[in-house]
Formats: C-alpha cells, sequence, structure tokens
C-alpha cells in the first residue's frame, strides 16, 4: 500500500488527542503474525494511526484474503 491509497479528504482530519493534522506516513500493520509496512494517515506528533473503513475493506481485506489463503 502506498500514499495513492491515501484520499486526500483523510488527510483533513486532525488527532483527537494532539489536534495536529494528520500526514500520510509510514505505519507498521501486523496481521497472522505477518508485518507489512504501509503509507497509512497518521498523527506526527503521537503517531495515532486513522484507518478509515475504505482502506479497511479495500486493500487491507484484500490482504487479509491472500494470508487467510494460504
Amino acid at each position: 500500500m502506498t500514499e495513492q491509497h491515501i484520499d486526500p479528504e483523510d488527510l483533513k482530519w486532525r488527532c483527537s488527542k494532539c489536534g495536529e493534522k494528520l500526514v500520510a506516513a509510514p505505519a507498521v500493520v501486523e496481521y497472522m503474525g505477518n508485518r507489512f509496512t504501509n503509507d497509512l494517515p497518521q498523527c506526527p506528533k503521537c503517531g495515532w494511526v486513522l484507518v478509515t473503513e475504505k482502506i479497511a475493506k479495500g486493500r487491507m481485506g484484500e490482504v487479509e484474503r491472500i494470508l487467510e489463503d494460504k
């Protein structure tokens, strides 16, 4: 997953903890013992990551199905 999978609208959100605008940055995602680094919207101050429904059901859903089929 790359920054191209991030909807520009998602970067208009602010962190509820810090109030900072979210930026596209690498985040480590782990599923079924597999670790991936993907660009996701996140807070540059505290590191909180936003996983939108579109990302969860889209690209992450595809990766989930591939791993479960192994």
